[in-house]
């Protein structure tokens, strides 16, 4: 299956990638591999995930050339100052065994970080290579727009996004400026398996809940979702929500339009004010 991408003015990405979270060890890497094999095009992963090297070695074994693939990688919160950042970006590619990533990400925002240096940085290891492009994670409205208030533009947004969950303030945000949204736990960490309304909407088109929560987001235009997959079902399931996002009718959407969208299921203690 060929997946579609999305395109912006700072990034060329496949509609649909694997998230990695907790995927490690051989597992891991035989996860990665497995959705190669499928046709996926766009890997997840972050150093906090403690997976960068089990990512690249199924890369390695997959035998895909490196340009096929939109490879991002995240740094953490506890490595913002520019140092930091620096070396968190060389030690990845290291583990990724990669000369550059598609899309590098500031993980998590804090209240004493310099956005501005770190902004710095993005923006030089753009200058020089290390990285395609840049974006950020986990920022609401107010930090977006403390980014712009800098005069600078992230090609991507990355935050919590599924039926159960509005993120309309942002999409808005992204829209109007060509930002992609990254939808990550789009299918609520397991929470719409089972959901009736769901599974009510994929009974009428032949597809699981879970198929149709996935349809619901890859049907609007600039997001992009990254859901885990460790088996080659469960990620051939999420590729068969392409097609259906298409076939999904206006009663179907206004359904899950309408479902409670309160439902934040990522909330560290160290997160912003959302």
């Amino acid at each position: 299956m060929t997946i579609p991408v999305e395109t912006t003015p700072r990034l060329t990405i496949p509609k649909l990638g694997l998230g990695t979270w907790q995927l490690r060890d051989a597992e891991g890497q035989a996860a990665v591999e497995s959705a190669l094999r499928l046709g996926y095009r766009h890997l997840d992963t972050a150093a906090r995930y403690g997976n960068e090297a089990e990512v690249g070695a199924g890369i390695a074994a997959s035998g895909i050339p490196r340009g096929d693939i939109f490879l991002t990688s995240k740094v953490w919160w506890e490595n913002l100052e520019p140092e930091s950042m620096y070396r968190s970006l060389e030690d990845s590619l290291g583990r990724l065994k990669t000369p550059y990533l598609d899309l590098f990400l500031i993980h998590w925002p804090t209240p004493s970080m310099d956005l501005e240096g770190s902004l710095k940085v993005l923006k030089a290891a753009q200058a020089s290579g290390l990285i395609r492009a840049w974006g950020v994670s986990n920022f609401p409205v107010a930090l977006m727009k403390q980014v712009e208030a800098l005069g600078e533009t992230p090609a991507a947004l990355q935050v919590e996004y599924h039926a159960l969950l509005s993120q309309a303030p942002l999409l808005e945000w992204c829209r109007s400026r060509q930002i992609v949204l990254e939808a990550y736990s789009p299918l609520a960490q397991g929470k719409l398996r089972d959901h009736a309304v769901l599974a009510e909407i994929g009974a009428k088109h032949g597809a699981s809940a879970s198929q149709v929560a996935l349809a619901w987001l890859l049907r609007q235009p600039g997001v992009v979702p990254i859901p885990k997959a460790s088996r080659a079902e469960s990620q051939q399931a999420n590729l068969d929500a392409i097609p259906l996002a298409a076939r999904l009718d206006a009663a179907d959407v206004a359904a899950i339009d309408a479902l409670p969208k309160d439902q934040r299921l990522v909330n560290p203690d160290f997160a912003p004010a959302w």
